[in-house]
């Protein structure tokens, strides 16, 4: 990757701004923004108003599904929001966020704070999202892991969607975690917002459900969301290369370098959130989602004129090298 960088030009990236500005990409999309959270909200009442009509009834486990999906949903527009991508102003995004957040059970607050640190040191040293216990993304840092966790790392590509089933809970953890220790700026209203969640959504599953339903139904929301929410953020950089601590790039090339775009329809663009367009994401993180769609053949031009290598791809290939680096990673732990 050295050689590759051996090139670092500061003006790079102010040069492929203008032409983004100026194509208007990073304008704002009130309508866009209004008729997606209509809809949104829209599909959160159908599946409520579907969980009240089906009763206590095994159904209620094809709903959960639907329930995970339209979360889902809601954290991709809280994504849009901690990113101020759907107001200029910072209040009425954290507003939305806060919503969001509400509906999804995660914080808000821990959340865009964390995301924020991956944003500045994408697959670097400093990167939250690279830093989890239990799987490696290069062999030295395999090297590192003790106990049940080296095993965990060994065969992490075999046991990478089981993991996902826990993403769900975990980041709520994670949420309450930063609540506790104070480490969200509205703390108080983080923890109001968090209690209100879980009252709300224990006492609609247990009143409507007999107790071993709602325990699977909960089970089933959480674990098809954490695979839904690990299945838009994995391929976004796992197996992309890491930079090293001592490595200094320009801002355009440390984010296109360890990016990778999911080439896909507007389908994709849906269920990923539009997270499918990394890359730009990465190089302009307050553009609004649906302009990422036209700002992509814009960059990748951009980039192949500045010799800047960028990877883009279909959505199984993406999970195919997302396996294959965890395999690899986890080889010396298997020696």
């Amino acid at each position: 990757m050295t050689e590759l960088l051996a090139e670092r030009r500061g003006s790079d990236f102010a040069d492929l701004a203008r032409t983004i500005k100026a194509a208007g990409l990073l304008d704002r999309r009130y309508g866009y923004y209004a008729v997606r959270m209509a809809l949104t909200a829209l599909a959160l009442a159908g599946v409520a108003v579907g969980f009240v009509f089906l009763g206590d009834s095994w159904w209620q486990l094809l709903l959960a599904v639907g329930v995970a999906l339209v979360s889902t949903q809601f954290g991709f527009l809280g994504h849009d929001a901690g990113h101020r991508q759907i107001f200029t102003s910072r209040k009425y995004n954290d507003l939305v966020g806060y919503i969001c957040g509400t509906v999804t059970g995660i914080s808000y607050g821990w959340w865009v704070g964390k995301h924020n640190r991956h944003h500045a040191n994408p697959n670097h040293d400093d990167d939250p999202d690279i830093d989890i216990p239990a799987l490696a993304f290069s062999r030295d840092q395999a090297r590192t892991k003790t106990g049940p966790l080296r095993w965990i790392a060994a065969y992490q590509a075999y046991l990478f969607l089981p993991l996902l089933l826990t993403q769900g809970v975990l980041l709520k953890v994670a949420g309450v975690e930063a609540i506790v220790k104070r480490e969200v700026k509205a703390v108080r209203l983080e923890a109001f917002l968090f209690v209100a969640h879980v009252a709300a959504y224990l006492t609609a599953v247990f009143l409507v459900l007999s107790p071993g339903k709602a325990v699977l139904f909960i089970l089933v929301h959480h674990g098809v969301m954490g695979v839904h929410l690990g299945l838009s953020f994995a391929p976004n950089h796992k197996g992309m290369p890491l930079v090293a601590k001592d490595e200094k790039l320009d801002f355009l090339r440390k984010q296109v370098l360890t990016s990778r775009d999911i080439l896909g329809n507007h389908g994709v663009d849906i269920m990923l959130g539009g997270l499918n367009y990394q890359i730009e994401h990465h190089l302009f993180p307050n553009m609004p989602s649906v302009n990422l769609r036209h700002a992509q053949p814009m960059v990748r031009d951009y980039c192949a004129s500045i010799g800047v290598p960028y990877l883009a791809c279909g959505m199984l290939e993406s999970y195919l090298q997302v396996l294959s680096h965890l395999h690899d990673s986890g080889e010396p732990l298997r020696t």
